[in-house]
């Protein structure tokens, strides 16, 4: 993994856990609108770090660990997590021994997929990340979820660094077709599942209800993938103070409770 930091890090810590096919840079916007309140930890995964193997996500998690150690960090404010990264992310809150006081998922990818469907997935994943690198991101609008232009960078980035062995072997133990991780009562309560009602990833939600039923989940009303911390990092950063600060969201036009 790389690690990118913003903020003192005497400050409350906020951890970010990012998309598929983007480096954890993606959270910047967010992060530097951040850092004169928290300490924000930004990890890229291995899956896009060049020259590093991607092991599995228990290995992952040991390497957030040990980051986080090394900055003496003794509890999160705050996990939050985008898209694909919600597979990784509950995987490390059912794990760490760190107190977590807040999670944020936006758009969470909780799919429950099979072994043999996610083989098929691997190349042509693969091809579609690579592509936005070759072709300077404009398959962006073709290929994946998104094609605002704030978040391409990232792709291409993303898509520079990626090998197909890190790919298959990330696919091989992601959005496995088993029971979601259990999550303590009290973290349920301080844990949202955010998801816009436009976005394909809404389908998961019932299914993420049905584990988590003491959780929290906003709907972003006419939102698409991850449209607001994208289009706006500004309010989905005081969204996120908000939410460490008072433990719910504030006011929005388009939430729908």
């Amino acid at each position: 993994m790389l690690f990118e930091t913003f903020g003192e890090k005497s400050r409350p810590a906020v951890l970010f856990f990012h998309a598929m096919g983007v480096t954890g840079a993606s959270s910047e916007p967010v992060a530097r609108r951040l850092q004169d309140r928290y300490f924000c930890v930004l990890p890229t995964s291995t899956v896009y770090c060049a020259g590093q193997k991607y092991l599995g996500k228990g290995d992952e998690i040991r390497q957030v660990e040990s980051f986080l150690r090394s900055r003496n960090v003794t509890r999160l404010e705050l996990v939050a997590a985008s898209s694909i990264g919600a597979d990784l992310a509950l995987a490390f809150l059912s794990q760490t021994k760190l107190p977590v006081e807040h999670v944020f998922f936006d758009g969470g990818q909780f799919a429950q997929i099979g072994k043999a469907t996610r083989r098929v997935m691997a190349p042509l994943l693969y091809l579609a990340v690579k592509s936005l690198y070759w072709s300077k991101g404009k398959t962006l609008k073709k290929m994946l979820w998104c094609d605002d232009e704030a978040i391409k960078p990232y792709f291409i980035a993303a898509g520079k660094a990626l090998s197909y062995g890190n790919l298959r072997r990330q696919l091989a133990d992601s959005l496995e077709d088993r029971s979601f991780p259990p999550l303590p009562e009290k973290m349920q309560r301080r844990a949202f599942f955010e998801f816009g009602s436009a976005e394909e990833h809404f389908k998961y939600r019932k299914a993420v209800m049905a584990a988590y039923p003491l959780g929290n989940y906003p709907v972003f009303q006419g939102h698409n993938h991850m449209q607001y911390q994208i289009r706006d990092p500004q309010g989905f950063a005081e969204m996120l103070a908000c939410i460490m600060q008072e433990n719910r969201l504030p006011e929005l036009p388009f939430l729908k409770k």
